[in-house]
């Protein structure tokens, strides 16, 4: 983050909404036309749960993409990353083993070993998990206290799980008593129809022998500033989330939450992720086109099909560390494939980024990093 903040660098590293598509003038107007009464709730405390008023749009929005908001308990957090640090500390006592993917989301590696987590990373391919180590893990006598999985245009992976993989997923879970935390941090930022059968979450099934807890998150849809996430868990669950959550911090902040409920009332929050939908998808070609231009043949990617980021494989033994430090001397920057993985020891792989770059950054960037890739790998 220091790295990217520094104006002479292009920084394809941080997964960061655009800062030019925030909605400032909606907010402003949303926000003015409030009553009186709804603006001085907005400097009050709340209800550990959520505002009963978000709790109830955020519900509408939740069940409008299937999910049973009716039969399972909806908890608003302080970012989804409260979410995983909550389910961690309400799963996990030091030593226990959690499933995970491979690559897999920094802030859940991060969660998990702070309750001292013993990480067990499951590797990924295009269609998602790899089912035969997953059934492997779960047929173990002594099973994991959860798996984590992020379906959804993957952070860092960028692949989108197919409907087969998920239903594979639950398949190898059912009545193992391993539970699922499934991360939707991006579902919302599809770039093509054709994919919106893959994107039903598996927690919209709450399948037979399976807690599922689903978590979201305002940062990408609306965000990061207003640090507003959720948790959508089973009852029993939920109950013992929320007296963690009232340890943590007693409420999310009501101010945001205010204002999350007033977009979502207003009926602005589709038309605003459709037009940021179009944006990261021009974004996602642009960095294509340029990668299919500049890189070497030997890099391994693929086309995005939403979310964020593009994920680099180089031939094994490449170093990702010292390419960074070569595209950092030339004026660009990306995070490395071992921030990634719960063993910290696999770098032959990079993450970027395309969301906070207009085009003609991409356009500058990229060659940077080619060339750093060539100087290491030839």
């Amino acid at each position: 983050m220091s790295l990217a903040s520094r104006p002479d660098i292009i920084s394809f590293a941080g997964g960061m909404p655009g800062n030019d598509l925030f909605p400032v003038d909606e907010v402003e107007e949303l926000f003015r036309s409030l009553d009186e009464r709804s603006k001085r709730a907005a400097f009050q405390y709340g209800p550990t749960p959520g505002l009963p008023s978000l709790l109830e749009s955020l519900g509408g929005f939740l069940e409008r993409k299937g999910l049973p908001v009716r039969t399972n308990r909806l908890m608003v957090t302080t970012g989804s990353q409260q979410a995983l640090s909550i389910l961690a500390k309400a799963f996990i006592d030091p030593g226990d083993r959690v499933l995970t993917e491979y690559p897999c989301f920094i802030g859940a590696i991060a969660a998990f070993r702070s309750c001292g987590a013993e990480i067990a990373s499951i590797p990924v391919d295009e269609e998602g998990i790899d089912i035969a180590m997953l059934r492997e893990e779960a047929d173990r006598p002594d099973p994991a206290k959860f798996l984590y999985v992020t379906p959804y245009f993957h952070n860092p992976g960028g692949m989108l799980y197919t409907s087969e993989r998920k239903r594979q997923l639950v398949e190898a879970l059912q009545g193992r008593d391993i539970p699922l935390i499934e991360d939707d941090a991006y579902g919302d930022l599809w770039f093509s129809e054709e994919h919106l059968d893959r994107l039903k979450p598996i927690k919209s099934s709450d399948p037979d022998g399976v807690d599922v807890c689903y978590t979201g998150s305002f940062s990408k849809i609306l965000g990061p500033g207003l640090r507003l996430g959720w948790m959508l868990a089973p009852e029993a669950i939920w109950e013992k989330c929320e007296l963690i959550k009232q340890s943590a911090d007693a409420c999310s902040p009501s101010f945001t939450q205010v204002i999350a409920d007033a977009f979502i009332r207003s009926g602005k929050i589709d038309g605003y992720i459709a037009s940021v939908r179009q944006e990261y998808k021009r974004r996602a070609a642009c960095m294509s086109e340029a990668l299919r231009r500049h890189l070497p043949a030997y890099v391994r990617w693929s086309e995005p099909k939403g979310g964020f980021y593009i994920w680099l494989t180089l031939p094994g033994g490449a170093d990702a560390t010292e390419i960074l430090k070569r595209a950092i001397a030339g004026g660009a920057v990306f995070v490395t494939g071992s921030t990634f993985d719960p063993e910290g020891s696999r770098n032959n792989t990079m993450r970027l980024s395309y969301c906070n770059n207009a085009p003609e950054e991409i356009e500058r960037g990229i060659p940077i990093v080619a060339d750093a890739i060539r100087a290491v790998c030839g």
